[in-house]
């Protein structure tokens, strides 16, 4: 990857044993990472000499071998088991937060979110409710995109530059609305490499996987092969935009569970 280009790492709740998920459904499951294969991702970012940064200093510099960090929803284990390695490993990073989440199970509270800051951790906004926002009309996308942004201003009594698109559902409105709200950066789920020639109203995003091995993730974070990612996520856009968000996300959850229910009929019966 040449100077200039850095990828942003998309990330959502950490899995921890015997602490349940905020959500089962298989299309959000398979977004999450077990505490121990986020551990030994940041592990090979800082044996390899790279830096973990947030998105504000992503943008303000874009240096070779580094990698936005970013957490989307706000979940509790943003503040147990992401910040801490964060900090031990004095990585930066940025958490987009769904202000309607705030308070309720696993996810964070207004004093724990409080703490993230305090942390020295980049706090920016995931909407009001995480509602798809190109399906909205005027008011509604002002509501989540601008209300959400004073919500989360008032509770942590300072300035918030961020956005981040719920399900990386993005369109030039969305854009014109998070420029009008004061935001100086959206972040997206296209794949891609950003620099100082991208569009701050469109960055890109690499999600990280439950299923990617590490040497996957060492391949994301260096740029590498992120065609062969942009290939698939292209064809699910045009399936999604001929079908709707409502019955592509029906149809894709219904596809996932007959997976997992047929991965789970052939495995072979263990000993006892």
């Amino acid at each position: 990857m040449s100077d200039g280009e850095v990828v942003f790492l998309m990330y959502h709740e950490l899995e921890s044993p015997r602490r349940s998920l905020c959500q089962s459904e298989a299309g959000y499951v398979r977004y999450i990472v077990s505490t121990s294969d986020f551990h030994s991702q940041m592990g090979l970012l800082q044996r390899q000499g790279w830096r973990g940064v947030s998105v504000g200093e992503a943008v303000r510099e874009f240096r070779a071998k580094s990698v936005a960090i970013t957490f989307d929803d706000g979940c509790e284990t943003d503040l147990l088991y992401a910040a801490p390695l964060l900090h031990e490993v004095n990585f930066g990073g940025t958490f987009y937060i769904t202000t309607g989440f705030l308070g309720k199970p696993g996810y964070l509270n207004h004093s724990q979110l409080r703490e993230l800051v305090g942390m020295g951790l980049e706090i920016g906004c995931h909407s009001m409710t995480h509602a798809y926002l190109t399906d909205l009309n005027d008011a509604d996308l002002q509501r989540e995109v601008a209300e959400a942004k004073t919500q989360l201003e008032q509770i942590l009594g300072t300035t918030v530059e961020h956005f981040s698109c719920p399900g990386g559902r993005h369109d030039r409105r969305v854009s014109e609305a998070a420029r009008k709200a004061g935001y100086q950066t959206v972040s997206t789920s296209r794949i891609q490499k950003n620099s100082r020639a991208s569009d701050r109203f469109a960055l890109g995003r690499v999600a990280v996987m439950r299923s990617a091995s590490l040497a996957t993730f060492e391949e994301i974070c260096k740029g590498r092969k992120l065609w062969r990612m942009n290939l698939e996520v292209q064809a699910r856009a045009a399936t999604r935009k001929l079908l709707g968000n409502s019955i592509y996300d029906r149809l894709r959850s219904s596809i996932l569970r007959d997976r997992i229910a047929t991965r789970s009929e052939t495995k072979p019966d263990r000993p006892a």
